[in-house]
């Protein structure tokens, strides 16, 4: 039975790295995130959930967003927007 599980996740460090990298540090730390809270190395970003970390461009990530993450039986992770 698959395990559901609805996080906001801080995206706030994004912000240490140079400008132009910041949103592809941004989905890093959600990979990240939940490999960690989710205790699974295959984590998969949905493109819903990539196209808003990409909604402003490459330097102005959103500060925070909110994932539903469902793990599956055999251990992945399959991450998407949340409402």
């Amino acid at each position: 039975m698959p395990e559901e599980r609805i996080y906001i996740i801080p995206l706030r460090e994004a912000k240490r790295v140079a400008r132009q990298r910041r949103t592809q540090r941004a989905a890093k730390l959600v990979r990240e995130f939940l490999k960690k809270h989710m205790k699974s190395d295959e984590i998969k970003l949905d493109s819903g959930l990539n196209r808003k970390l990409w909604e402003r461009g490459g330097k102005h990530p959103p500060l925070r967003i909110r994932v539903r993450a469902v793990k599956q039986d055999d251990g992945s992770v399959e991450a998407s927007l949340a409402g």
